[in-house]
């Protein structure tokens, strides 16, 4: 009996368990609610029927106001189609919707099936903060854009945009101008016949041939796009921007007007056509303010201010621009490291140099090497004088050596000194300068048959080397000690001097040339060599100033006779 109890007691509190929960109602589904599509009548001062003049339109007048799909529609008089759901608009013509968009225009006619108003004459349709101005426009609610086909003008902010014809979305904030387009604010001026404005970033997408005037700029483009807030452009498709007389392309371009900075990628051609010279490669940049460019990945100078362009390849070069704007203006080059050159004239290859136009001085660094035809010179350091974009002068300082090989390609005439000096003259070398411990191979040349006499093998602290039509006309010697050898009596070591070497496998062969890097075989580098320490400030100052002018080469010096006889050779001092 008490289990039963127990039993019955369990029950009725589960019972009262289930009581407590509450009962879930069955939900029924939303019943789906139309958009209603009829245009409603609102108010109107005077309506009236004139079915003969007007079927069955109802003749609106005086502060006539029509509801639509959340728009409201004002206008002076109208005629209500009721039966098509549409109505024409006469005279003040302006459709609200919400507090963002509104149409105006002298006269409208609205279909209330496609949403579709079109507005005629004195047409202004105002959207956030931007405003079109046109006299046919097309607006569809529908999907949201109004369209114009007799000459439409934009203004956003401070940018005005007009065209023939084009189209203008209110959801995208989007504007697509066709046809004699024309953007301009109060610092650009843009034409082209295709382009695409978001008026919410006010950036202009430029989709067809474009000209963009900017201060002193210019940009051609067919493809990129332009920020008239930041002046900052993205340009495409081999784009150009030029700025007196400077001009930069490539397959793409980055350009800002308020920083004057440029920056180009892949197959880039920056040009000064001043300075009649160039600067390719991969990645080039360029800042209008300062002057200061730079180009790298398979960068290549190129001037061609003479009759036969130079082209010169280095990993990096940059230009720095001083005193720009000013009359007193100049530019220094650097380029760094592996630069080669290539003339059909000249050669060179060094590890860096430097350019300025303050001096017109070019100074070539670490292992230099210039080639003239059959000549080779290099040095510790190289420094080359220009003058009307012609060489003038070059200074060779430490461990100078110059080569020059023979006919038969088997002989070298050969000078080495701690420095040299050459003297040119309508690109012509006239006169050259061996300083200081100066050694001497020399090969003098039978005029009657073009043999060789033998080898005039000279010591001298000074020699000089006057040359007339690239001959040698005389040479002058300062105390010189040597021996002529016959051919057939040279000892073998007085071949070749000490410091001889030939690069000619180091030397670029053509302008293509110049990406192929060869170094120097190994141990055939300059040795650097220990100099004495400059002196103090105080026995500086005490000293003259030096002069910097190159110094005046004598053209009186007298002329060497060659000796007649076997052994005036061997006791000759001068060739």
């Amino acid at each position: 009996m008490k289990r039963s109890l127990a039993v019955i007691s369990g029950l009725l509190a589960l019972c009262v368990v289930f009581a407590m929960q509450p009962v879930q109602k069955k939900r029924l589904p939303r019943k789906q609610v139309e958009q209603d599509k009829r245009v409603y009548l609102i108010h109107a001062d005077n309506l009236h029927y004139d079915q003969y003049r007007n079927g069955d339109a109802q003749i609106l007048k005086g502060r006539v106001h029509f509801r639509h799909v959340g728009a409201n529609l004002y206008c002076d008089s109208a005629h209500f189609y009721e039966q098509t759901n549409s109505f024409e608009a006469f005279g003040h013509v302006k459709m609200v919707q919400g507090d963002t968009l509104s149409l105006t225009s002298d006269y409208a006619y609205y279909d209330g099936n496609d949403q579709l108003a079109q507005a005629r004459h004195n047409v202004v349709l105002k959207h956030r903060k931007s405003t079109l101005y046109t006299d046919s426009l097309d607006y569809d609610r529908m999907y949201n854009f109004g369209n114009f086909f007799e000459g439409g003008k934009l203004i956003d902010g401070k940018s005005t945009l007009t065209s023939d014809w084009g189209e203008y979305h209110t959801d995208t904030k989007m504007a697509m101008f066709y046809y004699d387009v024309r953007l301009k604010d109060d610092k650009m001026y843009l034409t082209t016949d295709s382009l695409y404005y978001d008026t919410q970033t006010s950036v202009a997408h430029i989709v067809g041939p474009s000209n963009i005037t900017s201060g002193s700029s210019t940009i051609y483009s067919e493809n990129g796009y332009y920020n008239t807030k930041n002046e900052e452009s993205q340009l495409f498709g081999r784009s150009i921007v030029k700025d007196q007389g400077r001009s930069l392309v490539g397959d793409s371009v980055y350009h800002n007007a308020k920083s004057a900075t440029n920056y180009a990628y892949r197959n880039v051609i920056f040009t000064d056509s001043v300075n009649k010279s160039m600067l390719t490669g991969d990645y080039c940049e360029y800042n209008d303010s300062t002057g200061y460019a730079m180009a790298t990945k398979r960068a290549v100078a190129i001037d061609y201010s003479q009759k036969d362009s130079l082209f010169m390849h280095a990993d990096t070069f940059k230009i720095f621009t001083y005193n720009i704007n000013t009359d007193s203006v100049y530019r220094v080059m650097h380029a760094y490291n592996k630069v080669r050159a290539y003339r059909v004239d000249v050669q060179a290859v060094c590890d860096s140099l430097v350019y300025s136009s303050l001096d017109s001085c070019m100074v070539m660094y670490r292992d230099p090497i210039i080639w003239n035809g059959r000549q080779q010179l290099f040095g510790e350091q190289v420094r080359v004088y220009m003058k009307n974009n012609a060489i003038d002068w070059a200074h060779v300082i430490g461990q100078a050596f110059s080569t020059e090989q023979l006919a038969d390609t088997t002989h070298f005439n050969q000078v080495s000194s701690k420095e040299m000096k050459t003297f040119f003259k309508d690109g012509d070398m006239r006169e050259s300068q061996a300083i200081d411990n100066v050694l001497i191979v020399y090969y003098p040349i039978d005029d009657s048959d073009s043999t060789l006499i033998g080898l005039n093998y000279t010591e001298t602290p000074l020699m000089k080397m006057f040359l007339e039509n690239k001959k040698m006309k005389r040479i002058w010697m300062d105390k010189p000690k040597g021996t002529l050898y016959p051919m057939s009596q040279i000892p073998p070591e007085k071949f070749f001097l000490p410091q001889y070497a030939w690069f000619d496998y180091v030397r670029p062969i053509n302008k293509a040339d110049i990406f192929n890097w060869r170094p120097k075989k190994v141990g055939t580098e300059l040795k650097p060599q220990p100099r004495r320490e400059a002196p103090t400030n105080r026995v500086a100052a005490a000293q003259p100033t030096p002069n910097t002018q190159p110094p005046t080469p004598n053209t009186e010096q007298p002329n060497i006779q060659q000796p007649t006889s076997d052994n005036d050779r061997r006791d000759s001092a001068a060739p």
